[in-house]
């Protein structure tokens, strides 16, 4: 496949995760699906914005970029045919590694609450009652939680989601670094010469 065509692959797919990123973490600052009667009964990682910076609005820029690669005019750049593709797909790495960032950000923050679990009203108090991600295997610890109503599992089904979409954002950036390095020396086989002009990649 031509560098810009798999750039443009990786846009397409890039597009919706960081729309359900973004609605994940918005959903989770309605623990249980309610509205909290206090921010500070919202879990600590939520306003770290995870899905909503990190794999996000960070990951819509390189998304962009990316589809814009195969339409990119590429003819006609300082006497060689091909270089203006060359110089975008060298851009495209930039951008792929502050989509690889934002992804991670995401991934570490949402690892993070999973291993720490959900705050919640215990006894008359809210705290963090879980430790060490023990809960994660032994759901009658969840009983702890009093209140708000089945916020261990909205927590644990939300920021599972983010912890996997993430990850499948930060290896697609991976793939356009690599993509984009391909780009970048050999041009791409819908410009006008690539590699010698031999026309594919």
């Amino acid at each position: 496949m031509c560098s810009g065509g798999c750039a443009k692959c990786l846009g397409i797919t890039l597009i919706p995760l960081a729309v359900l990123c973004t609605l994940a973490n918005i959903l989770l600052f309605f623990p249980g699906g309610k509205v909290a009667s206090s921010n500070e009964h919202i879990t600590d990682e939520v306003w770290y914005f995870g899905g909503i910076l990190g794999s996000g609005a960070l990951m819509i820029f390189p998304a962009l970029v990316f589809l814009g690669l195969k339409n990119n005019d590429c003819c006609g750049c300082c006497g060689n045919e091909s270089c203006g593709k060359r110089f975008a797909m060298f851009t495209s790495i930039i951008f792929a590694a502050v989509g690889f960032l934002g992804a991670g950000y995401c991934f570490i923050v949402s690892a993070v609450a999973l291993n720490k679990g959900p705050k919640c009203e215990t006894n008359n108090q809210w705290e963090y009652p879980f430790a060490n991600g023990d809960y994660l295997g032994n759901n009658t610890m969840w009983n702890m939680c009093k209140s708000p109503a089945d916020i261990v599992p909205w927590n644990l089904t939300l920021f599972s989601l983010l912890l996997i979409m993430s990850g499948i954002q930060a290896v697609l950036c991976a793939i356009q670094v690599v993509n984009g390095l391909i780009g970048t020396i050999c041009g791409d086989c819908s410009c006008c010469g690539c590699c010698g002009g031999n026309g594919a990649i």
